[in-house]
């Protein structure tokens, strides 16, 4: 793809995937947690930060969209995948990939809390504030970046680049 640049390189996106992980293992000692991946941007983060944690972990799926095949969200969020095991009572994370408007992550949020888990938390590894239009409490950020269309780590465009070890934007 031409006009991409380099934002995170490797290295720096598994460094900081370490301290998230060290930051959620102390948070959670001798607790089961169950990490609600969403599908499909956060399953390369989801893998690299439930490899790091201590704790005996469950993984959950889910899927929802709101960019379709644009470079901003609709606004629109669509359920594909919901998740099939039971949270109710139980430590559950929200891990996804970025936080853009916050609109995903609010909806999100309030379906799983009417599953009734004992806590519920958010785990994102970029957050794009500049860009957001709901109120989001997030627990665990790995990046603040600028508003700019990120890919690659599991990001993509029109499901291209997701396999890039780096996070990348379109320079336009």
């Amino acid at each position: 793809m031409k006009n991409l640049k380099i934002l995170i390189e490797e290295e720096k996106l598994q460094k900081r995937i370490e301290e998230l992980a060290e930051q959620i293992n102390q948070d959670y000692i001798g607790k089961e947690i169950i990490l609600i991946c969403i599908l499909k941007g956060s399953i390369f983060f989801t893998v690299d930060l439930a490899k790091k944690l201590k704790n005996d972990i469950k993984i959950e799926f889910m899927q929802v969209s709101s960019y379709g095949q644009e470079t901003i969200s609709s606004g629109k969020i669509d359920l594909k995948l919901e998740i099939t095991g039971d949270v109710q009572g139980k430590d559950v994370i929200i891990v996804e990939d970025i936080i853009d408007t916050g609109e995903t992550l609010d909806y999100l949020n309030q379906y799983i809390k009417q599953k009734k888990p004992s806590t519920l938390k958010i785990c994102t590894l970029l957050d794009k504030p500049e860009r957001r239009r709901k109120k989001i409490d997030v627990d665990y950020i790995g990046f603040t970046i600028p508003d700019k269309f990120v890919i690659g780590y599991g990001l993509d465009y029109d499901e291209y680049y997701r396999n890039l070890r780096y996070i990348g934007y379109i320079e336009t």
